[in-house]
């Protein structure tokens, strides 16, 4: 079998062109990339890398997912070329991945089936009660807006209820967990799963990293972390007035994200891409709301209806996923190894029983970034363990009370546009 080293492999990382490491086997993904079931996009981030660990924490069944890679292996590492590329650190490597060995022998990637039934059960409730409401008390303004928030709050909780299937995390096969992520996704949602999988997996694959997660691509609307605004201001760029960004942050990040960009950016994506399966259950969400609510509100009532209910549970979705990255590190891509990296982009919110029901146990982001197929009723039994590896290499591990959490955006996107202004005026 061929032998490459690490300086040829490096070559390899171009849109048209790209080769990666698993296990010291080196694979050409080119052409099939674009036939990967989670996005050509995600496994294009890591070409010219060694992708290992990423591959051991996207994939629930290995033996199945590795059938696929045979015909695309042209050769392996030499061998005397490290495991890990441009010089990561092999000993946190090897430790981590000691850890991930011991979370399987804890059985902590086996999930519990009622507690995820469950989790599904308090969803429909809120959707009966939210019915019930309208028809037992009318459709009066106290009522509308009672029921709303009961809505908004099966929203959100649905949410996280497809994150958990989207993730592989609930089921052995991974079939199962994508056919029941396109019912929680789609019918009680009206998103899209293919849509959510492409774009989610990029920012676990390279989170906080500017070109490669689009959670970070803000459109120029926000200038993030401390490269972005001093970059920003020496080019004297000024689509906003970014040293207000902690001001109007909240006209126009939790009001809008999901009843404008979001159902925008799905809609456009399913047709574009011609994905019918996805907008035939999304279809089916709308056809059940419009049919449930017409009778209370007619047509353009239900309508305004759905989208004051997507303005609240926006509100919900901003500040829950924003509280653990866009405080972290937010930069070009900067090599680390997976623990490291998943380290310095995510924090994580103290544990209690409201904390992990408000934010689907995302208070645990840190684990869940390491593992994301572990179930999340499990995160906290790791979670002790990432802390004293992190605290073996001097790792920072960030945990903080969840209003500090939300304090902690505005404080950050003040510091990045102070920091564009600082640019802008004086570079």
């Amino acid at each position: 079998m061929p032998t490459f080293r690490w300086e040829e492999i490096q070559k390899h990382n171009l849109r048209t062109d790209k080769w990666l490491v698993i296990d010291r086997k080196v694979y050409n993904i080119t052409k099939w990339s674009s036939r990967h079931p989670g996005g050509q996009r995600v496994i294009g981030h890591y070409a010219g890398e060694d992708a290992t660990d990423a591959f051991l924490a996207f994939h629930r069944n290995l033996d199945f997912v590795r059938k696929f890679m045979k015909p695309l292996l042209i050769g392996e590492l030499a061998p005397e070329e490290p495991s890990q590329d441009r010089g990561k650190n092999s000993q946190i490597t090897e430790d981590f991945r000691a850890l991930r060995k011991t979370a399987e022998d804890m059985n902590l990637f086996k999930s519990n089936q009622l507690f995820f039934l469950l989790h599904l059960a308090h969803i429909i409730a809120m959707e009966s009660i939210a019915w019930f409401t309208l028809f037992y008390f009318g459709n009066g303004w106290i009522p509308t807006i009672i029921t709303a928030f009961v809505l908004a709050t099966s929203q959100a909780q649905a949410g996280w209820l497809q994150h958990d299937y989207g993730h592989l995390s609930v089921y052995k096969k991974s079939m199962w967990n994508h056919i029941v992520h396109k019912f929680v996704i789609g019918h009680l949602k009206g998103a899209s799963a293919n849509w959510w999988n492409h774009r989610h997996f990029q920012h676990h694959a390279k989170p906080n990293i500017f070109h490669k997660d689009p959670d970070v691509n803000m459109l120029h609307v926000f200038v993030l972390g401390e490269w972005q605004p001093i970059e920003y201001g020496k080019k004297k760029l000024k689509y906003l007035p970014y040293n207000h960004q902690h001001e109007y942050f909240f006209l126009i990040g939790p009001p809008l994200l999901i009843p404008l960009y979001f159902q925008y950016q799905i809609i456009m994506t399913m047709i574009v891409r011609k994905d019918w399966v996805d907008l035939a259950w999304a279809i089916s969400y709308y056809t059940r709301f419009f049919i449930t609510y017409i009778p209370f509100y007619g047509v353009l009532g239900s309508i305004l209806f759905l989208n004051f209910i997507r303005f609240l549970e926006s509100h919900w979705f901003v500040w829950v996923t924003q509280m653990n990255h866009i405080v972290m590190e937010i930069d070009r891509e900067p090599y680390r190894d997976w623990f490291s990296s998943q380290l310095a982009a995510t924090c994580n919110v103290e544990q209690s029983f409201f904390n992990d029901w408000f934010s689907g146990h995302l208070n645990f982001q840190i684990e869940h970034h390491l593992f994301p197929t572990m179930p999340r009723h499990n995160l906290h039994k790791i979670a002790p363990l990432v802390r004293s590896l992190c605290a073996k290499h001097g790792i920072e591990y960030q945990e903080k009370p969840l209003l500090r959490a939300l304090q902690d955006i505005i404080g950050s996107l003040r510091k990045s546009g102070q920091l564009w202004l600082d640019a802008y005026l004086h570079k």
